[in-house]
Protein backbone atom coordinates (compact mmCIF):
# COMPACT_ATOMS: atom_id res chain seq x y z
CA UNK A 1 0.00 0.00 0.00
CA UNK A 2 2.79 2.43 0.96
CA UNK A 3 6.32 2.31 -0.44
CA UNK A 4 8.92 4.79 0.80
CA UNK A 5 12.11 4.66 -1.26
CA UNK A 6 15.35 6.40 -0.23
CA UNK A 7 13.69 9.48 1.23
CA UNK A 8 15.85 12.30 2.58
CA UNK A 9 14.24 15.24 4.35
CA UNK A 10 15.84 18.42 5.72
CA UNK A 11 14.93 21.19 8.15
CA UNK A 12 16.88 24.00 6.55
CA UNK A 13 20.47 22.73 6.45
CA UNK A 14 19.85 20.00 9.02
CA UNK A 15 19.23 16.53 7.59
CA UNK A 16 16.48 14.71 9.49
CA UNK A 17 16.03 11.66 7.24
CA UNK A 18 18.84 9.98 5.35
CA UNK A 19 17.61 7.78 2.48
CA UNK A 20 15.15 5.80 4.56
CA UNK A 21 13.12 3.06 2.94
CA UNK A 22 10.24 0.95 4.20
CA UNK A 23 6.92 -0.46 3.08
CA UNK A 24 3.45 -0.97 4.53
CA UNK A 25 1.24 -3.74 3.16
CA UNK A 26 -2.53 -3.48 3.09
CA UNK A 27 -4.09 -4.62 6.36
CA UNK A 28 -0.93 -4.30 8.43
CA UNK A 29 0.04 -2.34 11.50
CA UNK A 30 3.64 -1.26 10.93
CA UNK A 31 5.49 0.61 13.65
CA UNK A 32 8.49 2.91 13.57
CA UNK A 33 10.48 2.91 16.81
CA UNK A 34 13.54 4.85 17.88
CA UNK A 35 14.86 7.42 20.32
CA UNK A 36 13.74 11.04 20.40
CA UNK A 37 15.16 12.81 17.37
CA UNK A 38 15.53 9.62 15.33
CA UNK A 39 13.23 10.92 12.60
CA UNK A 40 9.97 9.12 13.33
CA UNK A 41 7.70 12.18 13.34
CA UNK A 42 9.55 13.64 10.35
CA UNK A 43 8.80 10.45 8.45
CA UNK A 44 5.06 10.79 9.03
CA UNK A 45 5.13 14.49 8.16
CA UNK A 46 6.89 13.64 4.90
CA UNK A 47 4.44 10.86 4.00
CA UNK A 48 1.47 13.15 4.66
CA UNK A 49 2.92 15.97 2.55
CA UNK A 50 3.55 18.43 5.37
CA UNK A 51 7.27 18.21 4.61
CA UNK A 52 8.72 17.78 1.13
CA UNK A 53 11.55 15.29 0.66
CA UNK A 54 14.77 16.50 -0.95
CA UNK A 55 15.21 13.15 -2.68
CA UNK A 56 13.61 9.75 -3.02
CA UNK A 57 9.99 8.90 -3.72
CA UNK A 58 6.80 7.81 -1.97
CA UNK A 59 4.18 5.61 -3.59
CA UNK A 60 0.69 5.05 -2.21
CA UNK A 61 -1.44 2.40 -3.89
CA UNK A 62 1.06 2.48 -6.80
CA UNK A 63 0.66 6.25 -7.22
CA UNK A 64 3.65 8.54 -6.73
CA UNK A 65 2.67 11.11 -4.08
CA UNK A 66 5.87 12.84 -2.96
CA UNK A 67 5.39 16.51 -3.71
CA UNK A 68 1.59 16.30 -3.47
CA UNK A 69 -0.04 18.91 -1.18
CA UNK A 70 -1.43 17.50 2.08
CA UNK A 71 -5.13 17.92 1.18
CA UNK A 72 -4.63 15.88 -2.01
CA UNK A 73 -2.94 13.14 -0.01
CA UNK A 74 -5.93 13.09 2.36
CA UNK A 75 -8.25 12.71 -0.64
CA UNK A 76 -6.22 9.72 -1.82
CA UNK A 77 -6.81 7.96 1.50
CA UNK A 78 -4.06 8.87 3.99
CA UNK A 79 -5.07 10.52 7.27
CA UNK A 80 -2.64 11.76 9.91
CA UNK A 81 -3.18 11.92 13.69
CA UNK A 82 -0.34 14.26 14.71
CA UNK A 83 1.83 14.23 17.78
CA UNK A 84 0.13 16.19 20.54
CA UNK A 85 -3.32 15.54 19.00
CA UNK A 86 -3.74 19.07 17.55
CA UNK A 87 -7.50 19.21 18.01
CA UNK A 88 -9.28 22.55 17.64
CA UNK A 89 -9.90 23.45 21.31
CA UNK A 90 -12.39 26.29 20.65
CA UNK A 91 -14.54 24.18 18.34
CA UNK A 92 -17.04 21.67 19.66
CA UNK A 93 -16.43 17.96 19.57
CA UNK A 94 -18.84 17.64 16.64
CA UNK A 95 -17.20 20.50 14.73
CA UNK A 96 -13.81 18.81 15.15
CA UNK A 97 -15.20 15.60 13.69
CA UNK A 98 -16.76 17.49 10.80
CA UNK A 99 -13.40 19.10 10.07
CA UNK A 100 -12.02 15.61 9.53
CA UNK A 101 -14.44 15.18 6.63
CA UNK A 102 -13.70 18.49 4.92
CA UNK A 103 -12.49 16.82 1.70
CA UNK A 104 -15.63 14.72 1.34
CA UNK A 105 -18.75 15.58 -0.63
CA UNK A 106 -20.92 12.54 0.21
CA UNK A 107 -23.03 14.14 2.92
CA UNK A 108 -25.26 11.09 3.18
CA UNK A 109 -22.29 9.01 4.32
CA UNK A 110 -21.19 11.48 6.98
CA UNK A 111 -24.00 10.69 9.40
CA UNK A 112 -23.19 6.99 9.29
CA UNK A 113 -19.50 7.70 9.84
CA UNK A 114 -20.30 9.95 12.80
CA UNK A 115 -22.37 7.11 14.23
CA UNK A 116 -19.45 4.73 13.70
CA UNK A 117 -17.04 7.08 15.48
CA UNK A 118 -19.33 7.29 18.50
CA UNK A 119 -19.63 3.51 18.52
CA UNK A 120 -15.84 3.23 18.47
CA UNK A 121 -15.47 5.92 21.17
CA UNK A 122 -18.59 5.72 23.35
CA UNK A 123 -16.98 8.15 25.84
CA UNK A 124 -17.58 10.91 23.27
CA UNK A 125 -21.23 10.14 22.61
CA UNK A 126 -23.70 12.72 23.87
CA UNK A 127 -21.02 15.39 24.18
CA UNK A 128 -21.20 16.74 20.64
CA UNK A 129 -21.64 20.37 21.77
CA UNK A 130 -18.85 20.31 24.34
CA UNK A 131 -15.80 22.40 23.49
CA UNK A 132 -12.92 20.10 22.60
CA UNK A 133 -10.46 21.98 24.80
CA UNK A 134 -12.40 20.92 27.91
CA UNK A 135 -11.96 17.19 27.22
CA UNK A 136 -9.45 15.08 29.13
CA UNK A 137 -6.20 14.08 27.45
CA UNK A 138 -7.49 10.59 26.67
CA UNK A 139 -10.74 11.96 25.27
CA UNK A 140 -8.83 14.43 23.12
CA UNK A 141 -6.75 11.56 21.73
CA UNK A 142 -9.93 9.66 20.93
CA UNK A 143 -11.32 12.76 19.24
CA UNK A 144 -8.14 13.19 17.18
CA UNK A 145 -8.36 9.59 15.96
CA UNK A 146 -12.08 9.93 15.31
CA UNK A 147 -11.48 13.12 13.34
CA UNK A 148 -8.95 11.28 11.17
CA UNK A 149 -11.37 8.40 10.59
CA UNK A 150 -13.97 10.83 9.26
CA UNK A 151 -11.98 11.11 6.03
CA UNK A 152 -12.43 7.33 5.52
CA UNK A 153 -8.69 6.65 5.28
CA UNK A 154 -7.17 3.56 3.75
CA UNK A 155 -3.97 4.31 5.69
CA UNK A 156 -3.96 5.91 9.15
CA UNK A 157 -0.77 7.59 10.39
CA UNK A 158 -0.61 7.67 14.20
CA UNK A 159 2.07 9.76 15.92
CA UNK A 160 2.65 9.04 19.63
CA UNK A 161 -0.95 8.15 20.59
CA UNK A 162 0.10 7.30 24.17
CA UNK A 163 1.83 10.63 24.88
CA UNK A 164 0.86 12.14 28.21
CA UNK A 165 -1.84 9.60 28.99
CA UNK A 166 -2.37 7.46 32.09
CA UNK A 167 -1.46 3.76 31.69
CA UNK A 168 -5.07 2.55 31.79
CA UNK A 169 -6.07 5.06 29.11
CA UNK A 170 -3.09 4.01 26.98
CA UNK A 171 -4.21 0.40 27.10
CA UNK A 172 -7.71 1.43 26.04
CA UNK A 173 -6.39 3.52 23.15
CA UNK A 174 -4.26 0.65 21.89
CA UNK A 175 -7.15 -1.80 22.06
CA UNK A 176 -9.09 0.65 19.90
CA UNK A 177 -6.17 0.91 17.46
CA UNK A 178 -6.22 -2.88 17.08
CA UNK A 179 -9.99 -2.81 16.52
CA UNK A 180 -9.65 -0.13 13.83
CA UNK A 181 -7.06 -2.28 12.09
CA UNK A 182 -9.25 -5.40 12.32
CA UNK A 183 -12.05 -3.43 10.66
CA UNK A 184 -9.84 -2.92 7.62
CA UNK A 185 -7.75 0.24 8.12
CA UNK A 186 -4.01 -0.10 7.57
CA UNK A 187 -1.92 1.70 10.20
CA UNK A 188 1.55 3.24 10.31
CA UNK A 189 2.34 3.81 13.98
CA UNK A 190 5.01 5.95 15.64
CA UNK A 191 5.20 5.29 19.35
CA UNK A 192 7.77 6.03 22.07
CA UNK A 193 6.59 3.01 24.07
CA UNK A 194 8.39 0.49 21.88
CA UNK A 195 7.19 -2.57 23.75
CA UNK A 196 3.54 -1.60 23.43
CA UNK A 197 3.99 -0.69 19.76
CA UNK A 198 5.67 -3.97 18.90
CA UNK A 199 2.98 -5.96 20.72
CA UNK A 200 0.21 -4.58 18.47
CA UNK A 201 2.21 -4.31 15.23
CA UNK A 202 2.81 -6.92 12.55
CA UNK A 203 6.21 -5.53 11.53
CA UNK A 204 8.57 -2.86 12.79
CA UNK A 205 11.41 -0.62 11.66
CA UNK A 206 14.08 0.85 13.95
CA UNK A 207 15.20 4.41 13.15
CA UNK A 208 18.47 5.88 14.39
CA UNK A 209 19.49 9.44 13.50
CA UNK A 210 17.38 9.47 10.36
CA UNK A 211 18.31 6.01 9.08
CA UNK A 212 16.56 2.64 9.17
CA UNK A 213 18.99 0.36 10.98
CA UNK A 214 16.83 -2.71 11.54
CA UNK A 215 13.53 -4.15 10.39
CA UNK A 216 11.76 -7.43 11.07
CA UNK A 217 8.54 -9.01 12.23
CA UNK A 218 7.39 -7.26 15.40
CA UNK A 219 7.53 -10.50 17.38
CA UNK A 220 11.18 -10.98 16.34
CA UNK A 221 12.11 -7.41 17.26
CA UNK A 222 10.64 -8.00 20.73
CA UNK A 223 13.16 -10.83 21.15
CA UNK A 224 16.10 -8.98 19.58
CA UNK A 225 18.82 -8.40 22.18
CA UNK A 226 19.79 -4.99 20.80
CA UNK A 227 16.18 -3.79 20.74
CA UNK A 228 15.50 -5.15 24.21
CA UNK A 229 18.55 -3.37 25.62
CA UNK A 230 18.19 -0.06 23.79
CA UNK A 231 14.42 0.45 23.51
CA UNK A 232 12.72 -1.89 25.95
CA UNK A 233 14.86 -1.03 29.00
CA UNK A 234 15.95 -4.60 29.65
Amino acid sequence: MLLVENISTFYGNIQALNQIKFRVEEGEIVTLIGANGAGKTTTLLTVSGLLKPAEGQIEFCEKKIDGFPPHEIVKLGISHVPEGRRIFPRLTLLENLEMGAYTRRDKNGLQQDLKDVFETFPQLKGREKQYAGTLSGGEQQMLAIGRALMSRPKLLLLDEPSMGLAPMVVQEIFHIIEDINRQGTTILLVEQNAQLALRVAHRGYVLETGKVTLHDQASSLLQNDEVRKTYLGE
